[in-house]
């Protein structure tokens, strides 16, 4: 099976932009590749415009991507392939329009359908439709570019951009005496717990969780991403298994890999337990999640979305414990 993977940093979408997230983009597309080098059963091509050079398998072959033309590289590549794996951002509609391209030429990518990654692209949408299916959400509420926040309202409190991918535009509001936004975003409050994130492999017969991972974030009052490990507390983890695949059934997950971000409370029956957002795409926890299977995790997806039931092999090392990762430093 021929397999296509891009990586919008990587593959050429990035020019001049964020060193951090490059090294994120970096990183997911070393792990991704290697990972689909696992099955011999696939055929692995990989788009590349990147400096400083990827560290790859030699199984893969390298399709170069001219400067200024990721898009198109991609569309071409696509037709040759049986699937296409696509890894960008959400935010200014990149990711939609990377899969919708391919899409129209004719080309399969295991991915979520363009609903389900529009909802799940604007943070305030996907907090509605949560709640709509009975998902236990954080209270909170839209504001509009310029609009200060209500006076009143519960804090501590969490403001984000509605748009944002990541941490972007994340900070902690202690007061209602702050600076409005210049972008929309949404206010929530915080909750208190064990931040986890679970990645799920969704296809037509339903969605099928990885193992949950513990998230780790600078404490700070604009806090960022530093890494996960995986949940080590059964009991923990069969709840935000749980919450995790009510969450990907309410936005009618059906494709690829969605991550779900979530808070799990201080109860033990999980009453306080909430989830903050849906990425309709691929994750840093990839880096992760594939030291913890000897299968192929890209090989999965793809059974996934093809209407098979996903073969996952665990696996086990008697080193650095599997799934713990830290994010590069750009």
């Amino acid at each position: 099976m021929r397999v296509l993977l891009y990586e919008w940093c990587c593959s050429g979408g990035l020019v001049g932009g964020d060193d951090s997230i490059a090294a994120e983009g970096r990183m997911m597309l070393e792990a991704l590749v290697a990972d689909a080098a696992k099955n011999a059963a696939l055929e692995i091509a990989v788009l590349v415009d990147t400096v400083p050079p990827l560290t790859l398998p030699p199984q893969a072959r390298i399709i170069p991507v001219p400067p200024g033309h990721d898009a198109e590289a991609l569309v071409a590549a696509a037709l040759d392939a049986d699937w296409t794996i696509i890894v960008a951002p959400e935010s200014d509609g990149i990711l939609l329009d990377r899969i919708r391209r391919v899409r129209a030429a004719g080309g399969r990518v295991v991915a979520p359908q363009d609903r389900v990654i529009d909802v799940c692209s604007d943070k305030q949408a996907t907090i509605d439709a949560l709640a709509a299916h009975g998902v236990p959400v954080p209270a909170g509420r839209a504001l509009e570019p310029g609009m200060p926040i209500p006076p009143g309202f519960h804090m501590p409190a969490v403001r984000k951009a509605r748009t944002g991918c990541g941490c972007a535009d994340l900070s902690f509001v202690s007061s209602s005496e702050v600076t409005a936004t210049a972008v929309p975003t949404r206010l929530e409050a915080f909750v208190q717990g064990t931040p986890v994130g679970v990645s799920l492999l969704a296809g037509p017969l339903g969605p099928v969780a990885l193992p949950p991972m513990q998230q780790r974030f600078s404490v700070d009052d604009s806090p960022r991403y530093l890494g996960s490990d995986v949940l080590a507390d059964d009991e923990a983890a069969a709840l935000a298994t749980a919450l995790a695949t009510r969450a990907a059934h309410a936005i009618d997950a059906d494709g690829g890999w969605i991550g779900v971000d979530l808070v799990l409370g201080e109860r033990p029956d999980g009453r306080d337990d909430r989830v903050l957002e849906i990425n309709p795409r691929m994750t840093t926890s990839i880096a992760g999640q594939t030291s913890l299977f000897a299968s192929s995790l890209v090989a999965a997806m793809i059974e996934a979305a093809e209407g098979r039931s996903p073969c996952l092999e665990r696996a086990f090392s008697s080193g650095p414990r599997p799934g713990s990762f830290s994010l590069p430093v750009a």
